[in-house]
């Protein structure tokens, strides 16, 4: 069970009804409004073209397929849910809408339980992976702030070394959510995590996030520099991983799977992160990514803000999908 809010920033405990939970949680009624586009997108479009016909022919079958595809739901994914239809005479037409919710609830249940892993009183790392350009640096300060708003001691890693400028923009973030940052520009990104967790350990910090490159023009270099990362927490604080996560855009689409397939042959991923959720009409890869890597999503962003970070939830995201 994931209780960020065991104690307030004063370090002591705070009753259950009086914790302060609107920086972390996300409403129903917002969830919907920032989905909506993805909802028209995967649900309304595909709805709309089928539940008026009497039964399903190869024709709409092959018109629906295109339309999951579109909606970035994934080749394979759309051919095997269009294919279950083919092979099937009690869903008919009008029945579309409940038949996809309840698959897309199968895919997601499937994948995994959606809450961030986090252990009280314990150090907590955090191993963040991604493309440039994702999101991943702004994930990573909006995580260290909402930790920090929590009452949680928090400490950066900056494991870029690679792009430039990397660490000098993670500690300008660093420096706006108020939290902590080991910097050593220049030297190998396994010396800084290194030095990071020893700090973490040392000085009994509760999160430590750990930022990494994202380079795809050399794929060999970036396995080789995530595993020697990896190295070092399960040398050091190998009981205390807690998420190895993916960052992904939401407006990659299905761009995003062949990223996830990269990162997972690099590293044993737990989670992903979906930025810019907000407005989106991708959404539907989250469902993508949970069939074909078994992945959950745990957090969205769904702003520019620093607060603009919230826990997804797999329920109200199928609920608010189909309402």
């Amino acid at each position: 069970m994931f209780n960020f809010f065991k104690r307030n920033e004063t370090g002591t405990n705070q009753p259950e009804d009086d914790k302060p939970k609107s920086f972390w949680n996300f409403s129903f009624e917002n969830l919907k409004k920032t989905i909506s586009n993805t909802t028209q997108n995967l649900v309304n479009n595909v709805v709309s073209n089928v539940e008026e016909e009497e039964v399903f022919d190869d024709f709409i079958l092959d018109d629906m397929e295109d339309l999951l595809i579109k909606a970035d739901l994934g080749v394979n994914l759309a051919s095997s849910i269009t294919d279950k239809l083919r092979k099937q005479t009690k869903v008919k037409p009008s029945q579309i809408k409940e038949f996809l919710k309840e698959e897309f609830t199968k895919i997601i249940n499937t994948a995994g339980n959606s809450e961030l892993n986090y252990k009280d009183d314990s150090l907590n790392i955090y191993f963040i992976t991604g493309v440039n350009g994702a999101g991943k640096t702004t994930l990573i300060a909006k995580l260290a702030n909402n930790f920090r708003l929590s009452g949680k001691k928090v400490l950066l890693a900056a494991g870029d070394t690679f792009r430039a400028a990397a660490e000098e923009q993670l500690d300008i973030w660093a420096k706006r959510a108020q939290v902590d940052i080991v910097r050593k520009d220049g030297i190998d990104a396994a010396a800084v995590v290194f030095d990071a967790i020893k700090k973490a350990q040392n000085e009994n910090y509760d999160v430590l996030i750990i930022d990494t490159a994202g380079r795809l023009h050399n794929k060999h270099n970036l396995m080789e520099e995530l595993n020697k990362i990896k190295s070092v927490i399960d040398k050091l604080a190998p009981d205390s991983l807690r998420e190895s996560m993916l960052v992904l855009d939401a407006n990659t689409g299905q761009n995003g799977l062949s990223q996830a397939k990269l990162f997972t042959q690099a590293v044993n991923l737990t989670s992903v992160g979906l930025t810019k959720l907000d407005g989106s009409a991708k959404g539907g890869i989250i469902i993508a990514i949970a069939k074909e890597f078994n992945l959950p999503v745990k957090l969205i962003g769904v702003g520019e803000k620093l607060e603009d970070l919230k826990l997804f939830n797999s329920d109200d995201f199928i609920k608010a999908l189909f309402e």
